[in-house]
């Protein structure tokens, strides 16, 4: 149909694209775990045919990682604060590949230095779909968990933490490794653990009480992966000094946005649930309008 589009949003190990209305409606979609790290920057044409074979010949904007240096074509961050006319105005056109590429966004200048790519579509269209106010500070759970700040409708702070990575890392390797390949669900092993890494400074110790917990009877085996997942979520969120009685939007569903919304509650904040697919249409949709 005349005005539909490909939106793509390419992760570092997952890619998520849809068919797109020319009202911003999204169709039909395919999720694979075709993410930047399973290609090389030849790969990205015929990765281009196969989704347009699967979704029609039509033209691509893409968010996230296929920007990046690891990624098809480097495109530069835009700094915070950083607004979808920001992003827009950065975006990369390549006309001979009928694809548009954003950009992600930078925090530099100040005590900290920080990037992201991909998140910030999901954000600034919650905002636009009018999901979340102006002024709000989002949470995005992931292999790397993004907390971002919003002010007057511009992205203004952006702070990444690694947490779902130090957990695979702890248990694919090392001592912890054969005790978390239980489950990991909210109950009173996740709960106990967010109360001890909340505000831990001595997050490494914590971490070996897992082993100590279980080797002296007082964490059972099969919640040992619960208990390490709720340190590791529990120091993730209590580092936050700006969470009593505040809202904080929790773009994430499943599993994971159900353990860190009890962290969040945990330690004082209240997690509203996003529908982050929802915003990342917004968002999209807007900036495809803007880099026709």
């Amino acid at each position: 149909m005349a005005g539909d589009y490909i939106a793509i949003d390419w992760g570092t190990t997952n890619r998520r694209a849809w068919r797109v209305a020319a009202d911003g409606t999204l169709g039909e979609a395919v999720r694979d775990s075709r993410g930047v790290l399973a290609l090389t920057a030849d790969d990205y044409p015929a990765e281009l045919a196969a989704l347009r074979a699967r979704l029609g010949d039509l033209p691509v904007i893409a968010a996230g990682m296929v920007g990046s240096n690891r990624g098809w074509r480097e495109v530069p961050y835009v700094d915070a604060p950083a607004d979808l006319a920001a992003l827009a105005a950065g975006a990369l056109r390549l006309p001979d590949a009928g694809a548009v590429l954003l950009p992600g966004v930078a925090l530099r200048g100040g005590e900290r230095a920080d990037v992201m790519r991909g998140e910030e579509v999901q954000v600034l269209g919650a905002l636009e779909a009018g999901l979340a106010p102006a002024d709000a500070l989002f949470c995005q759970p992931g292999t790397h968990n993004k907390w971002i700040a919003t002010n007057a409708g511009q992205i203004t702070d952006v702070a990444t933490a690694l947490t779902g990575e130090l957990f695979a890392l702890l248990r694919g390797h090392g001592i912890l490794s054969a005790m978390l390949d239980g489950p990991v669900a909210d109950g009173a092993a996740f709960r106990a653990g967010v109360a001890r890494g909340a505000g831990a400074r001595d997050l490494t110790v914590a971490l070996f009480e897992v082993r100590a917990r279980v080797l002296l009877d007082r964490l059972d085996a099969v919640d040992a992966a619960s208990f390490a997942s709720g340190v590791l979520i529990g120091a993730d969120v209590g580092a936050r000094t700006d969470l009593k009685g505040r809202p904080v939007q929790l773009l994430a569903s499943g599993d994971l946005a159900t353990l860190y919304a009890a962290a969040i509650d945990a330690c004082g904040g209240t997690a509203l649930a996003l529908d982050s697919e929802r915003a990342f249409a917004a968002g999209i949709h807007r900036l495809w309008e803007m880099t026709r």
